[in-house]
């Protein structure tokens, strides 16, 4: 119910600000909105005629994904060679829901890779997010969104909804229209998978002609004089049979003018060599300027493979049925075809819908990409054949399970070597496979053989009471502290974990700042820079049935501390903040620009202590200065923008004014509502948004 008044506690809170001299410990840029250049190209592209009116109206909603790397030595919380404006942040923009996150190695890090359908959305949700409105949930992700309109069976059929795994999965038939688009300070950028002349599968004769306007990109990041890197979907064809893609996604680099494919490091099967996805996950620049990128590579079939006793393994229910996708019996799908594009690839691949449906186990793997293009490339993953870190592509008790690895980070450590992290595939006491965060250090100077170790205190056990359904490494710095998540097994939360390489244990936060981090809170960690500084997200309230509310927090771990120019603490070391908090200026007032924002989630740091984040804005301010005040003019709007440190103002840790805590319900949101979409906007931030 709307309070008529302020609490006691925020009237407190607010008058004892203003009585002081203060500075917020960060000033918030905006980066882009909806007035950005690449939010209007995308937003001016036709859509489905039948889904036309709804995208017209449905907001595009942008999220952030990661801030340039400062230079050496750069110090923002000081003025040292701090040059805000050089540190551009990257990020995407999308119309409607994503169904399936583009991100994701396996739909929601599920590694029997199952959610193909509504029902399967579904299952998801009840099973692992615990939402009172699945239902809702799933129907969203699946038709895509109903922005001004009410959901009705009929309305979704008709194909009204805007976004959604269903029109991804129509497209042979349907066709497809661009959903999503990577931006670098809100302007887009442009990929190899654009461009006819860029594919290079054995295979690509029988694509037939390129449909323009049909990619979705993602761009995760930028880093030295001119590299840009992240993933995409194939452009849509046409061909006899249909419309197909010649991939599911890509990772892409673009450098001097030129956009740069990624593909599998395993060219030997025809089937993945032409159909095998890879992921550019995060890259940093090497010693002579080249680029090394890492992520994941499809190596293997995991529909049809074999064990570890050398037995044949199959799992249709990777196939959905077409009845699922299109209602009606006019193109069935087989899964004894879908088995033929594993067993006989050396036919066209392109001429069978069933083919588009590929999955794969993928493993851990790199390229290296000179500032001329030329690429070379090896898995991390160790293993020869068909087998990864010792194990089959199947999991010999499961049909469902699959190999699967992928390096989500990397960094430099004191040495110059490179460190990654992210996760790999245990055998969890010969019973199933389980995805585990892991870290993989190089063995040899030419990085072509890695050990992978396990991060300690997140194991995974056997039975249905485990802790974790599966944990993942997100960030690293040269110092190898390494953050990530840990996924509590069915409904309990997502935890967010910090650890040093050569400790016992991981450390979770709820333990470390259990004041920010409560009981049962789910957070995400995504970013830790050279200065031990952690960002991220947590929830601010309990779940009750339905997606709490959460916004951006940071955390100085390992014993360190950030100082302004006159030596004074900003940030004392194992502590941590809301970002609301840090931004939080009262003597300013509520009509002030410091009061316009609230960051809803961090997606990265650098060394100089800039941090790329997600925000609603509230133009003219909110109504008061409270953690969920309303918006004055009725209607937040979801903006990408970065932090950066006041050093003008020399704030000290005494400037920090934490804000009241206000429970009233938000106004209308445009650009994405916490509700239905925040959790595939999320998904945009690698293995983020889990609940």
């Amino acid at each position: 119910m709307p309070h008529k008044m302020l609490k006691l506690s925020t009237l407190a809170i607010l008058i004892a600000g203003a009585s002081q001299a203060s500075a917020a410990v960060y000033t918030v840029v905006p980066v882009a909105n909806a007035d950005s250049a690449g939010v209007k190209q995308l937003a001016s592209q036709d859509y489905f005629a039948e889904a036309q009116a709804n995208a017209n109206s449905t907001p595009i909603t942008v999220s952030s994904t990661g801030i340039k790397p400062s230079a050496e030595n750069a110090n923002c919380f000081t003025g040292t060679d701090c040059v805000a404006d050089d540190y551009t942040v990257t990020g995407v923009a999308r119309r409607g829901t994503e169904g399936t996150p583009i991100a994701d190695v396996t739909p929601y890090n599920e590694n029997s890779q199952e959610v193909v359908s509504q029902y399967e959305l579904r299952r998801y949700c009840d099973n692992n997010l615990g939402y009172g409105t699945c239902d809702v949930w799933a129907e969203s992700q699946f038709f895509g969104e109903f922005f001004n309109e009410d959901y009705t069976d009929e309305k979704a059929w008709d194909g009204q909804g805007v976004g959604g795994l269903q029109k991804k999965q129509a497209s042979w038939v349907n066709g497809y229209h661009s959903n999503s688009q990577g931006l670098v300070n809100g302007v887009s950028v442009e990929t190899f998978a654009s461009n006819a002349k860029s594919y290079t599968g054995t295979q690509k004769d029988n694509l037939g002609h390129i449909i323009a306007n049909t990619t979705d990109t993602l761009v995760k990041g930028t880093v030295g004089t001119d590299f840009v890197y992240g993933i995409t979907s194939s452009s849509l064809f046409k061909n006899t049979s249909g419309m197909p893609r010649a991939f599911e996604k890509r990772g892409f680099v673009n450098t001097n003018g030129q956009s740069v494919q990624l593909a599998p490091v395993t060219t030997s099967n025809v089937l993945v060599s032409n159909m095998g996805q890879t992921l550019a996950n995060d890259a940093v620049v090497m010693k002579g300027d080249k680029l090394l990128v890492v992520g994941s590579s499809s190596y293997a079939a995991s529909f049809f493979a074999k064990d570890s006793n050398g037995k044949d393994r199959e799992d249709d229910n990777k196939l959905p049925s077409s009845d699922d996708i299109l209602n009606n019996g006019s193109h069935p799908l087989n899964f004894q075809t879908m088995k033929q594009c594993a067993t006989n690839a050396s036919d066209n691949l392109y001429a069978h819908w069933e083919c588009q449906f590929s999955t794969f186990a993928n493993e851990a793997a790199y390229w290296l990409v000179d500032t001329d293009g030329t690429v070379t490339s090896h898995a991390i993953s160790a293993g020869s054949g068909d087998n990864r870190d010792g194990l089959a592509v199947i999991d010999k008790d499961n049909d469902s399970l699959s190999f699967q690895a992928s390096a989500q980070a990397v960094a430099l450590d004191t040495n110059g070597d490179p460190i990654a992290v992210g996760y790999s595939t245990a055998d969890v006491r010969d019973d199933y496979y389980a995805m585990q965060a892991a870290y993989f250090t190089a063995k040899s100077a030419d990085l072509t053989s890695w050990t992978r170790t396990l991060i300690p205190g997140l194991d995974i056990k056997p039975g249905d009471d485990r802790d974790f359904t599966y944990t993942i490494a997100n960030g690293v710095n040269s110092k190898s502290v390494i953050v990530g998540d840990a996924k509590g097994n069915g409904e309990k939360p997502q935890r967010a974990f910090v650890y040093k390489a050569g400790q016992s244990k991981a450390q979770f936060f709820d333990d470390l700042a259990p004041t920010i981090f409560f009981k049962d809170s789910n957070s995400n960690a995504a970013a830790v820079n050279d200065n031990d500084q952690v960002v991220g997200w947590v929830d601010i309230e309990a779940s009750s049935g339905k997606e709490a509310r959460h916004r951006a927090f940071t955390y100085m771990t390992n014993n360190s501390v950030i100082k302004n120019a006159n030596g004074d603490v900003v940030l004392a070391p194992n502590k941590a903040w809301m970002l609301d908090d840090l931004t939080n200026d009262p003597n300013a007032g509520a009509g002030s620009v410091a009061n316009s924002y609230r960051i809803l989630d961090a997606t990265g740091v650098n060394d100089a202590g800039v941090i790329s984040a997600t925000a609603y804005y509230c133009q003219g301010g909110y109504e008061n200065l409270s953690n969920l005040a309303h918006c004055n003019n009725g209607t937040e709007q979801r903006v990408i923008v970065k932090l950066v440190p006041n050093a003008n103002a020399n704030a000290t840790a005494a400037d920090i004014h934490p804000r009241a805590k206000d429970e009233e319900q938000p106004f209308k949101r445009s650009g994405g509502s916490l509700g239905i979409l925040a959790l595939t906007a999320l998904g945009f931030i690698g293995f983020r948004r889990r609940k």
